[in-house]
This record gives C-alpha cells, structure tokens and sequence, in this order.
C-alpha cells in the first residue's frame, strides 16, 4: 500500500543516509550543526523525475569535496575534473539510497535523473525548500542537504 511519507521520517531518512555514505564512500564524518557552508561552494543536484515530485541539492564547501573525494581514490590530491566526476558518483549513490529507503517506506518507486554538478550555489527553478540539513566536519567545513518541492500557487495548489 502507497502511503505519504512525514516530513519527520524524511529528514530521518535523509540524514542517516547522508552521515552513512558519506563515511562509508568517503571516509568523512558529518555532524547536524548550525553552520552553513562559507563561500568557495559546489553544488550537486538531482530531480526525482519519476515516483516523487520532488529534487535535492547538496551544497557543500569545496575544501569537504575535495577531502572527501581524495579520502575515495586514496590520493593526496584530485584535479578538479576528479572533484566533479567524485561529486557526482557519491550523490549518485546517496541518492540511490535514499530512494531505496523511500521506497521501502512508501512502496512508491521512484527514479531520479543524474546528479549535475555546478561551481557555487544552485537553486533548481519552479521549486521551493521544503527543509535544509546541514552539516559539518570540524576540519573541512560544511554541507547542506535541501530537499525542493515544487513551488505553490497562492491559492496551495501544487504548480507541476
């Protein structure tokens, strides 16, 4: 039986695959904190195009990145190409596992386009932040993880 998913039980599901991931593929612990990222930033998104009307977004500061991602191919060092292709392959992932848990908890299949990587801050158009996750790691800085949902009109219909 399909079934609505909480807002509550969504961060839950969110956050453990965030802090589970991101330990396993990158050798990073990330703790819920209050401070966002600072300047130098990527972003990674995705739109569940299938099962869910909905996108995320990690926005993180570009030296977690980088650490994260010579933590994953054992390197002292990555080029920025390596930065992006890593990004993108871990999101990928995450992503992949918070529809697994999704699907488990809704029975809703969902599917989701590739992870697009950009230099900065993104905000995908049409869609508005439901709730942001942040995290930090104490020696390389922070990350956000926004789930969008598509914009309202002002009568609280969904615009699709």
């Amino acid at each position: 039986m399909n079934r609505a998913l909480a807002k509550e039980e969504l961060e839950r599901i969110l956050d453990q695959a965030v802090q589970d991931v991101t330990e396993r593929t990158a050798g990073v612990r990330l703790h819920q904190g209050e401070q966002s990222p600072g300047e130098d930033l990527c972003t990674v998104q995705i739109t569940f195009d299938k099962g869910f009307k909905t996108s995320l977004t990690l926005c993180a500061d570009t030296k977690l990145l980088y650490r994260m991602a010579c933590n994953s191919f054992h390197e002292e060092s990555v080029s920025s190409e390596d930065l992006e292709e890593f990004s993108k392959e871990y999101f990928n992932v995450l992503c992949g596992r918070i529809a697994g848990a999704m699907y488990h908890a809704t029975q809703v299949p969902a599917h989701f386009d590739p992870p697009v990587f950009y230099h900065g801050r993104y905000e995908p158009e049409g869609s508005e932040i439901q709730f942001v996750l942040t995290y930090s790691n104490e020696r390389f800085g922070g990350a956000q993880l926004i789930h969008h949902v598509p914009c309202s009109d002002e009568r609280g219909k969904v615009s699709v």
